[in-house]
């Protein structure tokens, strides 16, 4: 029987784990099993990766480089972990060389993300009474700047899927491809844009988490949470479109419930998906750098400029907070403020300015 998709990554990132631990210190393993039952699997891989680039920046300070590895790091070590470090650790990662002297650089959001993961280290083990320094609560998270948010607009949207339809644009080796591909990628460029729909969770429908007598399907969402999202006719008749092609390939062992299937015959990576969303983007708009985020950026934006409703847009999306959808969606267009413009009177009957007509 195949694998569900949600098995075969909780399986990937569980072996990552285990190859991982040996290489810290052992008390990162205490620290994995205490947040097990409040964190998903990817999380807690991703606090182990942090935690070895902090424990690396360790070794090279003085007062720690008589470790002989980081494995040999104690909870008594890190408690001598003083704000200057931390804060020099911040600096250290905004370019430094890794194990293989290669230049790793770290933004704002990188380096905001790393010093979380170190504060939630510490915090674990002084609420265990095993440390009794928290420095990296003491450093100021990272300010993060807004980066403009990219969308298409609805002109580009049917551009983009009509180059999709009839591969006008595509080299003459690409649209050899197409013509294997075109009712899959039509499909899929449908889904971000008629639902929203994130890309981990799009490469994980299986065939029967589709409902086409409900036009609605089930999904596992960021948090492991299944959900239910619902899509339209256009979306409805690119799916059956593909369905029917769908049907008569036989995938690979253990890629048989995945929906969408490369030509390999495997469930299709969140790689080859984010390749082919920016092979069509660039003929479609060549201006924009699109991504299948930036394509549930559209939807989101699209659907709160139908309804006015952002309680409604989180819901769709997914967001748990509303804050984190009225950030990105809610913005006040320009359009809306010459509106407001025209809304606010500060005087009743103030004649209109003359024209250039009229002098």
């Amino acid at each position: 029987m195949a694998d569900t998709y949600a098995n075969s990554q909780y399986k990937d990132a569980m072996l990552k784990i285990r190859a991982l631990l040996p290489v810290l210190p052992p008390c990162c393993a205490e620290f994995l099993r205490g947040i097990e039952n409040d964190t998903l699997v990817r999380t807690r891989y991703a606090y182990l990766c942090d935690l070895r680039t902090f424990f690396s920046f360790l070794l090279t300070l003085p007062e720690f480089n008589n470790a002989p590895d980081m494995r040999a790091l104690t909870l008594a070590d890190l408690n001598r972990v003083s704000v200057t470090d931390v804060e020099n650790y911040m600096s250290y990662l905004s370019y430094h060389m890794d194990e293989n002297d290669k230049d790793v650089t770290n933004g704002e959001r990188a380096k905001a993300r790393k010093l979380a993961s170190l504060r939630a280290f510490y915090k674990y083990f002084c609420k265990k009474e095993k440390l009794t320094v928290n420095a990296p609560s003491l450093v100021d998270l990272p300010t993060i700047h807004q980066k403009a948010i990219v969308r298409l607009e609805p002109d580009e949207v049917a551009i983009l899927l009509d180059v999709v339809q009839n591969g006008e644009g595509l080299t003459e080796r690409q649209k050899t491809y197409h013509q294997r591909t075109q009712a899959r990628d039509l499909a899929i460029l449908t889904l971000f844009l008629g639902t929203g729909i994130r890309i981990s969770e799009l490469v994980g429908i299986d065939m029967d988490d589709i409902n086409f007598s409900a036009n609605e399907f089930s999904i596992i969402r960021k948090g492991g949470n299944q959900d239910i999202l619902v899509f339209g006719d256009e979306a409805r008749a690119a799916l059956l479109g593909y369905m029917l092609q769908r049907e008569s390939m036989t995938a690979e062992p253990g890629h048989e419930d995945a929906l969408f299937l490369s030509l390999q015959k495997k469930r299709i990576t969140v790689r080859a998906v984010e390749k082919l969303v920016g092979k069509y983007a660039s003929i479609a708009t060549p201006l924009k750098k699109i991504s299948p985020h930036k394509l549930r950026s559209t939807y989101g934006t699209t659907l709160y400029r139908e309804t006015g409703d952002i309680y409604l847009v989180a819901d769709v999306l997914g967001h748990k907070d509303v804050n984190t959808t009225r950030k990105h969606y809610a913005a006040i267009s320009e359009d809306r403020r010459r509106l407001a413009a025209k809304v606010v009177k500060l005087r009743e009957d103030v004649p209109a300015a003359p024209s250039k007509d009229d002098q």
